[in-house]
């Protein structure tokens, strides 16, 4: 997996390890088939009010002649977006959900292969893509990694930033607040990934500024990783910040882990939307700074312990 193919920008791995993550807070259906349509395994709808929602003449009215938005996204990132009992839950849908009591539409949403949702735009299977997806300028204008053309690129409506937290042992026995508290100890990570690079450059960090030998231990999976932090025999794990938090939410009924210090590498996540929609893409961000306004918004953030990751307003294509 290229790094232009991962949720997270400056990770070749991050989101395998986030999912390997999953393992240790419990077991998920997760799946991730190619694109689908919506009546099939790995699809979801809310519920939306209509033509007398509030933004509903915001809308092009082919989405107010069909009642949906199709949704594109990959079901396998706990907490944004994951499967369980049949249905798509998680932060994503919950969000898609007040903005279609705003824009009186329902959306309906569809797993697919995550390298695939951008061409599932450009194709028109999909309205747009709320998959953890990371707004960036190589996105916004068709660049593959090494920087060659591969399409038209998509505009992005930013609704939740994102960075990378440690997660250490309930009750953080060993006062960590930040990277450099590190030094002079253990920590335990899935190797291959961004975060194990992160561990590599403290280490460095560490060294050059006389302050102890920061000892790495690598797992195939984050799951081993964050078993060790729990048996003390490390003291932090490193992941993205809402994979974090829903497994400090969650693992041993919230009493196995706690995510500590401030974010780090922080950068939006986006609405995807092809460059040629820009009307649909415009009443997205109206709706998404009403359910700012409202206080809808901070309700699904609060509901998933990720208020941290808010953003003040809906801004367009953000990313850099």
């Amino acid at each position: 997996m290229t790094a232009s193919l991962t949720r997270r920008t400056t990770a070749a791995r991050s989101r395998i390890a986030a999912v390997g993550a999953i393992a240790v807070v419990g077991a998920l259906t997760l799946t991730a088939c190619g694109d689908q349509t919506s009546s099939g395994t790995g699809s979801t709808k809310t519920q939306a009010g209509g033509s007398d929602a509030p933004l509903f003449d915001a809308l092009p009215k082919k989405y107010q002649d069909a009642g949906e938005i199709k949704v594109g996204t990959d079901a396998a990132y706990a907490p944004m977006e994951y499967e369980e009992g049949g249905k798509i839950v998680g932060i994503d849908p919950d969000i898609a959900a007040a903005l279609g009591k705003e824009l009186g539409v329902n959306f309906v949403f569809t797993s697919g292969t995550f390298d695939g949702l951008i061409s599932s735009l450009n194709t028109g299977r999909q309205d747009v893509v709320m998959s953890a997806m990371s707004d960036t300028k190589a996105r916004q204008e068709g660049l593959d990694d090494k920087g060659k053309k591969t399409g038209e690129g998509v505009d992005f409506v930013d609704y939740f930033n994102s960075g990378v937290s440690l997660l250490v042992k309930k009750g953080n026995p060993q006062k960590i607040t930040s990277l450099d508290d590190l030094c002079g100890k253990k920590v335990a990570v899935q190797r291959g990934t961004t975060y194990h690079d992160t561990f590599k450059a403290q280490a460095e960090k560490c060294k050059k500024d006389g302050k102890g030998t920061l000892t790495i231990e690598a797992f195939d999976t984050d799951a081993e990783a964050q078993t060790r932090v729990k048996s003390g025999g490390a003291v932090a794990d490193l992941n993205d910040y809402p994979v974090a938090a829903h497994i400090a939410k969650t693992a041993g009924g919230g009493n196995d882990f706690e995510v500590v210090g401030d974010q780090t590498d922080a950068g939006p996540f986006g609405i995807a939307i092809d460059k040629d929609n820009a009307e649909l893409r415009d009443a997205l961000q109206k709706a998404l700074n009403a359910i700012i306004k409202n206080g809808e918004y901070e309700k699904v953030l609060k509901k998933w312990d990720v208020t941290d990751s808010a953003v003040t307003e809906a801004t367009i294509n953000g990313g850099k």
